[in-house]
């Protein structure tokens, strides 16, 4: 927001025009610089009575008008208080002024030299002010508590007080702070507002908040320094919004912050609460108002990403791809040594599984030192297995240069299911789940046989996308190995990680284009033979791992409602052309998905993952967490009974179904 300096008159006029369209746009908070009715950059102008003075009357002013907005007003002024000078950040919120919070650390080096004329507020706690003929809280123990509106507790600091070793946020979001607000007015030099983003992000993250940094601009004095009017808004490490910097006209900055995001977060690590209890001897104040937020569709100000395993930036895909696959591969060399395997033991069907496995026992197998024919891979084909995934599955073990081997299961298959009298071995068409896991589990059994012969370990290839929705078999199936590569990895990822590998990887000249054509086929168990319709496919059944994978997501990391899964997933992908997808994503695979679409798998998944699956995951194999999203294994993240039920989720589900 330009500032006229020293003219405070000018300056509310400013501030009551933006902080109404804030309050139009439905925002809860609107944050404006330090010491904006007065202008930051007035040096001894500060001192001045008759400055004061305009400043005390535009404060009652601005209290005024915020009668008639729901928004709460975070503005800065100069203000006296028992012969000291303050630079002070003043709370609003219809025609109250809720308490007054004074700069803690006065900068005095380099440009800045505010203990000329201001008092440092570090240590007032428990006082009043005298302000707008009320006494009104002032010190650096206010928390403004939201009281009809659960997990908004906002505090302030100031500029400075973020750049000090320890920043009065810490203490703050410890005392239950969620939203902290910074009217700032850092001056502009080459870099500095990365430095800023690094503060504000790290601060964010470790005090698991939200944070709202608004800095001077347009108007301060150039005399000696410059002003680029930043603002910016993190949450828990992640920036939300921000302007564009240097403008000349007042600008608005809107983000949606998460209170149930924070409030998992902080519900999770208990070492945030450890902190908290070693201040106990610190009383805060807590002033609380009802905010009565604007009800009905105020538009959404956050950018929800389609697949929260998968960062959309080329960069960042880059680094998350090269980690996930180093941790693989260091994961699977710790336990082949360990165990004293001579062999790495893998099942390979052409899909996107298996391959991913099968790399990774190559490449840990050139770290290890191992000739390549010491991974051992076998393609099992069965009563539906295609000629196109069976070719797959030959030409990329012959392209790796492991050792290749093809055993045929469908006679062993046949014996079996004429032992049990299964009337599939009589002829008849009967492709049952009995059908589908005599194949599965021959496959695995046959495997772990091959490693006792050859001294090696079976190594798994089900992902975590198929662990949370149970989507294998359990046992002497394939949700059994002696350690799981792919455990921590979600569907999502793989294709990005195999397409990664294929640029980045030096895998022979065969391999890239092997590797697309199985990244591009229909993802298929190939269990069922092929009828009218086609193959099987597994997302027929289950479900797109697209949609699948977004729930999977918002329920490990941050456990929310149904219902908020849903409207979060409805923002993604209701429109193909709102938002970024990641990198490299093909054109033809970009899709909407609708309300009704989506509320029908988010059931699919609740059953599943909540009502059946978690007995295939309690007895789950060891195997690397990749994500921070988390991962299922009941001995590192996630626990939970074998014989629990989906009710509670779906009942909440039921509350928005049309």
């Amino acid at each position: 927001m330009p500032v006229r300096l020293a003219d405070p008159d000018h300056n509310l006029s400013g501030i009551v025009s933006l902080a109404a369209q804030c309050d139009e746009a439905g925002a809860a908070l609107a944050v404006f610089p330090e010491l904006c009715l007065s202008g930051y950059a007035i040096d001894d102008l500060r001192q001045q009575d008759a400055l004061l003075d305009r400043v005390l009357s535009a404060i009652d002013r601005l209290r005024q008008a915020s009668t008639s907005w729901n928004a709460v007003i975070v503005a800065g002024a100069p203000l006296a208080h028992r012969g000291c000078l303050y630079n002070c950040a003043i709370v609003f919120h219809r025609g109250r002024i809720l308490g007054i919070v004074p700069k803690s650390y006065l900068p005095n080096y380099r440009e800045f030299y505010e203990s000329r004329q201001f008092t440092a507020g570090l240590g007032v706690t428990g006082e009043t002010m005298r302000l707008s003929g009320e006494s009104i809280p002032f010190g650096t123990d206010l928390l403004f508590e939201a009281e009809d509106l659960p997990g908004f507790v906002l505090s302030l600091e100031i500029c400075e007080d973020l750049w000090v070793p320890c920043p009065p946020s810490t203490f703050l979001a410890l005392a239950g702070a969620t939203v902290i607000a910074n009217p700032s007015a850092s001056t502009i030099t080459i870099g500095k507002s990365e430095d800023r983003h690094l503060l504000c992000r790290a601060q964010s993250q470790r005090a698991l908040c939200a944070y709202v940094y608004a800095a001077a601009g347009a108007g301060e004095s150039t005399t000696d320094v410059a002003w680029d009017g930043q603002v910016s808004v993190y949450e828990a490490g992640r920036l939300l919004n921000e302007s564009s910097r240097f403008p000349r006209e007042a600008q608005m900055t809107l983000a949606d912050i998460d209170l149930d995001l924070l409030r998992q977060e902080r519900m999770r690590m208990g070492s945030f609460h450890d902190c908290a209890r070693a201040l106990d001897s610190r009383s805060w104040r807590r002033i609380g108002f009802t905010l009565s937020p604007p009800g009905g569709d105020i538009g959404f100000h956050r950018i929800v990403p389609r697949f929260p395993f998968v960062p959309e930036d080329a960069t960042r895909l880059d680094r998350d791809c090269y980690e996930a696959w180093t941790i693989q591969v260091r994961a699977l060399i710790q336990r082949l040594e360990s165990s004293g395997a001579r062999r790495a033991v893998i099942g390979v069907s052409g899909g996107l599984d298996s391959t991913l496995a099968l790399l990774v026992a190559a490449r840990a197998a050139d770290e290890l030192g191992w000739p390549r024919d010491r991974v051992a891979a076998y393609t099992m084909p069965g009563f539906a297995t295609g000629e196109a995934s069976l070719g797959l599955a030959h030409a990329l073990m012959n392209a790796l240069g492991v050792e290749s081997n093809e055993l045929d299961i469908r006679p062993t298959a046949l014996e079996m299911l004429r032992t049990i009298g299964h009337p599939f071995a009589s002829g008849e068409a009967v492709h049952d789940v009995t059908f589908e896991n005599v194949q599965a589990g021959l496959r695995t059994d046959f495997l772990f046989r091959l490693a006792n012969q050859r001294k090696g370990i079976v190594i798994g290839t089900g992902d975590l996308s198929e662990l949370a929705l149970g989507w294998c078999t359990y046992g002497v199936g394939d949700q059994m190995a002696h350690y799981n590569v792919n455990a921590g990895m979600p569907k999502t990822l793989i294709q990005h990680l195999i397409r990664w590998l294929a640029r980045k990887e030096d895998l022979g000249p065969e391999a890239p284009a092997i590797l697309e054509d199985i990244v591009s086929a229909e993802i298929t168990p190939e269990l069922v033979p092929a009828d009218s319709a086609g193959v099987q496919k597994t997302e027929d059944r289950i479900g797109p791992y697209a949609l699948q994978d977004f729930t999977l997501y918002y329920v490990l990391r941050y456990g929310f409602r149904p219902s908020k899964i849903a409207f979060l997933a409805l923002q993604a992908w209701e429109d193909p052309d709102k938002g970024a997808w990641p990198a490299h994503f093909p054109e033809r695979a970009k899709r909407a998905y609708d309300r009704a679409e989506i509320t029908h798998w988010l059931d699919v998944f609740l059953r599943r993952f909540f009502g059946f699956s978690q007995f295939k995951r309690s007895a789950m194999p060891n195997g690397p967490k990749l994500s921070p999203g988390g991962s299922l294994s009941p001995r590192g993240e996630w626990r939970a009974p074998s014989d629990g039920t989906a009710a509670a989720w779906l009942a909440e589900l039921d509350g928005i179904r049309e």
